[in-house]
């Protein structure tokens, strides 16, 4: 396999390091000629077919350094990313990149990267802690509020000879106009409407309360200056409505036949067992994470790190994104997710400050267990973690390719990462000695800031003592 990328880190302080990256000439030639090649697909050159013109001559058309300028461009976010491996670095925050002069032929590329990383950790006991463990309960509440779900599965509509009222069903035919043409989607048959939903537009629904099966109504509305449609955005609408049924929703007894057709239950006293069994199962496994989380505190608690406000910030950016990215998987705008909290991104960023720097002593302290306890992640173990990614229906072709692709992207060593700060957790809670939850929260409030200034000044305090 050629050489990748040679660095050299420099310590800046305050959690802060300079990489000084060296590509070799020979990774810059290849990328080069990949570069090449990619550009000969758009270009017509006489003697050469069309898309197979050969890099060479795509770089005596083009010139060297045209082609060298788009080579560095698809180059350097893999660049990148090896160099931190190489480094064996943790970044927090954007990075600063600053690229030199492109090099002449035959030379390597020089490149250096200042960015943030997380701070390291003065460890102290991380074996054999105390932390809270609260015992698993089934709130009566909560059971009722599963039986009232399942209920509203099976509900039956009935029709009925009254006015509507909320929480009713309408079926009904419309046509909507705007200025007195119709548009795409303003027509339907046999829709079925639930009043109080609020899924049709503002002032739709409450114009249908009171209305009887045969009615035949006229319904104007604005449509939101946020619709979907943006060219009905902001427009004004009228429908013209009939009634065809009115029906009402009616929730099965809670008796032993609705336990029958909840799933096949011999009984409602059997089915409420299996029900409470189902959430003292979700109340255990939340109650391992939260125990999890209580011991990695614990060890940060022992722990001696100096953690910088900028990085702090940094990382509470970085958790922003994640949060924007998830709500943009989800179909979510993360503007408008912000218009609707009140709040600009910043705010939102100083607020997780906390969160923030949780989580940066949490990883600080995990690394340092990590090299204390020599832990390693092994080919098979990140096989496993890609296998229980794809899910029970994956092969293990498709397993072996996504090995081979997160190999080749380098996404294997932050997997491999991810993986050893799991098995120092669970060497952590291995050794951890659970306590009841209250008597852990009595601990909590023995804390006083003057006994945080003695573990500051090398005195580690432990919670009770």
């Amino acid at each position: 396999m050629p050489p990748g990328v040679t660095t050299k880190t420099t310590e800046l302080g305050d959690s802060r390091v300079r990489v000084e990256v060296e590509v070799p000439s020979d990774a810059l030639e290849r990328e080069m000629r990949s570069a090449a090649t990619e550009i000969g697909r758009d270009m017509r050159v006489p003697g050469f077919r069309s898309g197979k013109v050969p890099a060479q001559v795509v770089i005596q058309q083009v010139g060297r350094e045209a082609v060298l300028d788009e080579a560095v461009r698809r180059g350097l976010p893999a660049w990148y990313e090896e160099a931190l491996s190489d480094a064996g670095i943790t970044t927090v925050g954007d990075p600063k990149v600053d690229l030199r002069d492109l090099p002449q032929k035959g030379s390597p590329l020089a490149f250096t990267i200042e960015v943030g990383v997380v701070p390291p950790a003065r460890l102290g006991q991380y074996k054999g802690l105390e932390a809270g463990r609260r015992e698993p309960r089934v709130d009566p509440d909560e059971l009722q509020t599963e039986l009232e779900r399942i209920r509203e599965s099976l509900a039956s509509l009935q029709t009925v000879d009254r006015p509507a009222g909320n929480g009713d069903f309408l079926v009904i035919d419309y046509a909507g106009r705007v200025d007195g043409e119709s548009f795409d989607g303003g027509e339907a048959r046999g829709q079925v409407v639930e009043l109080g939903s609020g899924r049709l537009i503002p002032g739709f629904e409450e114009q249908l309360n009171e209305a009887r099966a045969g009615d035949e109504l006229e319904v104007p509305v604005t449509f939101p200056d946020d619709y979907s449609n943006q060219e009905l955005a902001g427009k004004e609408a009228v429908f013209t409505v009939e009634v065809k049924e009115v029906k009402e929703k009616r929730l099965p007894e809670l008796d032993d036949d609705f336990a029958v057709e909840a799933g096949g239950y011999d009984s409602l006293d059997e089915l409420r067992s299996e029900l409470e069994q189902r959430l003292e199962r979700a109340d255990e496994r939340e109650i391992e994470m939260e125990f999890r989380e209580a011991v990695v505190d614990a060890a940060v608690a022992q722990a001696q790190i100096e953690v910088p406000h900028e990085l702090v910030h940094a990382k509470a950016h970085e958790m922003w994104r994640r949060t924007a990215r998830r709500l943009s998987s989800q179909g979510i705008d993360p503007r408008r997710y912000l218009e609707l909290s009140g709040k600009t991104e910043e705010d939102l960023v100083t607020e997780s400050e906390p969160d923030a720097e949780r989580a940066l002593k949490r990883e600080a302290v995990l690394a340092e267990v990590v090299k204390a306890e020599g832990i390693e992640v092994t080919d098979e173990e990140v096989a496993d973690a890609l296998r229980e990614a794809a899910g029970p229906d994956a092969s293990e072709k498709q397993v072996k390719r996504a090995l081979k692709r997160a190999r080749t992207q380098r996404a294997d060593e932050a997997l491999k990462d991810d993986i050893a700060m799991r098995k120092a957790v669970d060497l952590l809670v291995e050794h951890a000695k659970p306590i009841p939850a209250e008597q852990a929260a009595a601990r909590e409030k023995l804390w006083t800031p003057e006994r945080e200034r003695e573990r500051g000044a090398g005195r580690i305090w432990t919670p009770g003592s």
